[in-house]
């Protein structure tokens, strides 16, 4: 990109974190603006990083270039905006397994069945709702077995799940992967914008008092931890090493490989995935708290930098990404049902966590974005709540989610 007569020219890399702090500074800027006391918040970067997706797609192609050894140029724009994103959520997701660690494995103790049966629920129920948009629409349809790809494309996107999405492509016919990808692109939109206003709503709509309800949430300390007697060693004064270090060993389980069928890992597999991975370690860590002498405390302060930090970036990257499709792939009646699908099982998941499972509001609501798959809402429920306990709920709901949306899926395409 050339300004002023090419007296200044960005390009390549450059042009591309260019982009990725524009969008920062204009998407925080329009999530501060509230409206009857909801905004945005973090998801204002994600809409603004979709439509300079839109807008903007081709530029960045042609601008984010290498020059390989023939001499041609190639088009690196779509695997640095990989990066992007997938820095950015191991950022978060590490850093709330961390926060969430020392108080995560005596709630899950105490309350293991009502987060497996909460997950459950909420996924379920987008299974079903999604079923429904098929029996609902299918008249209209000449493919139906298409038909039956964009609707699961739609769930994965409606509850923001890759693994699902990645399940789905896995499973249908190699002609229905297209739709599969469009219709994820479709709802993804709002399966991160809706899950963020709901968590907001909420709290309104039941003129909830936030210091009572922080209160209720509070959770002792677990006190079956055995603690090292003597100093422990810190490597650096921030605990860097230690968050390196749950994200190195975070990205190996996630990339293990559980064989579906009778194909064996040639086959559809299932796995934790880098979010997963990096989650379940950072728990673990955040949880005990040192290996021997070796501290693997990390600083809070530091943990809530990384968390935003990391949530900005992977908002910018599957937005830019996503942007570059919506326009194409949009279409009215796809959009509705994503809707449908996103809203259904939160509200499903909420009455039932409310008043069957009695949980207070911020243990209901950070287990409902744990069963959504949502990581930008729960980012939102910290700041609406005041407190990162929430995110123990969200980390006890997330993996039986994970695991349900991708069986889930799979079936409904079987089925069908």
């Amino acid at each position: 990109m050339s300004l002023f007569g090419g007296v200044i020219s960005i390009t390549g890399i450059s042009f591309l974190m260019l982009s990725v702090f524009v969008i920062a500074v204009v998407g925080y800027a329009l999530g501060r603006i509230t409206i009857k006391g909801v905004s945005l918040g973090t998801a204002g970067v994600f809409i603004v990083a979709l439509l300079y997706g839109a807008l903007f797609s081709d530029t960045i192609s042609q601008t984010v270039t290498q020059k390989l050894a023939d001499g041609t140029a190639a088009d690196i724009s779509s695997n640095a905006l990989k990066i992007v994103e997938n820095v950015g959520l191991i950022f978060f997701v590490t850093a709330v397994g961390f926060i969430a660690g020392p108080n995560f494995f005596k709630d899950l103790k105490k309350n293991y069945k009502s987060y497996i049966l909460l997950g459950l629920i909420i996924i379920i129920s987008g299974g079903l709702t999604c079923v429904g948009c098929y029996f609902v629409g299918k008249g209209a349809e000449s493919d139906p077995k298409e038909f039956v790809a964009m609707l699961v494309g739609i769930l994965s996107g409606s509850l923001t799940s890759t693994p699902a999405f990645s399940a789905a492509k896995a499973t249908v016919a190699p002609q229905y992967e297209d739709a599969v990808t469009v219709g994820h692109g479709i709802a993804y939109l709002f399966g991160v914008v809706g899950v963020v206003l709901f968590v907001q709503l909420i709290p309104k709509l039941t003129k909830a008092n936030m210091e009572e309800e922080r209160k209720k949430l509070v959770i002792a300390e677990s006190g079956d931890k055995k603690e090292y007697k003597g100093k422990l060693i810190n490597m650096d004064g921030f605990g860097l090493m230690a968050f390196a270090l749950a994200a190195v060993i975070g990205l190996f389980i996630g990339a293990i490989k559980i064989p579906l069928s009778a194909k064996g890992l040639d086959g559809t597999t299932f796995s934790l995935t880098t979010t997963g991975g990096a989650l379940l370690t950072a728990l673990v860590f955040g949880h005990f708290g040192h290996i021997g002498p070796i501290s693997l405390k990390v600083e809070k302060r530091v943990l809530e930098v990384f968390r935003e930090l990391g949530l900005m970036l992977f908002l910018i990257g599957a937005g830019i990404a996503g942007g570059a499709k919506f326009v194409e792939y949009f279409q009215g009646i796809y959009f509705v049902y994503g809707v449908v699908m996103t809203i259904v099982p939160m509200i499903i998941g909420y009455i039932f966590a409310k008043y069957v499972l009695k949980f207070n509001l911020l243990n209901a609501l950070g287990s409902i974005t744990g069963g959504m798959t949502s990581t930008p809402a729960l980012g939102t429920l910290i700041n609406v709540s005041g407190t990162d306990n929430v995110a123990s709920a969200y980390a006890a709901t997330y993996p039986i989610s994970l695991i349900a949306v991708v069986l889930v899926s799979q079936f409904i395409i079987i089925l069908l």
